[in-house]
């Protein structure tokens, strides 16, 4: 959308509809990453895979909303492999955690603007 001067103008959403969208968008994501999944399918995380699963998405949305300066994919990537080998026991080095990332935050960046 175009205001007056020619600018883009985006409609920002509350805070609260962008947290849950964000929170709808990861669980989605997460729920397509074949690394992640058979990490939980197998129990690689012991009996309580799943739920660590949840803690995942629970993480990535705490490293959105309590980040105070910008936001590097670089640094979710890393959030992401460490999650993976700490409560998965799982190295993940088929380039699937820097596609995730990347997703991850463009997903991001389109609720903040209000583009889901």
């Amino acid at each position: 959308m175009e205001n007056i001067s020619g600018r883009n103008r985006f409609t920002r959403q509350k805070p609260e509809a962008v947290s849950h969208n964000v929170l709808e968008g990861i669980k989605l994501l997460l729920s397509r990453w074949n690394g992640l999944q058979m990490a939980v399918q197998n129990q690689w995380g012991g009996c309580d895979s799943l739920q660590k699963s949840y803690q995942l998405a629970a993480d990535i949305v705490s490293w959105f909303s309590q980040s105070k300066g910008p936001l590097y994919v670089e640094d979710l990537e890393t959030l992401l492999h460490e999650r993976m080998l700490l409560s998965f026991n799982t190295e993940i080095e088929d380039g699937s955690i820097e596609e995730v990332a990347e997703q991850l935050m463009i997903m991001y960046e389109e609720c903040l603007h209000g583009n889901n």
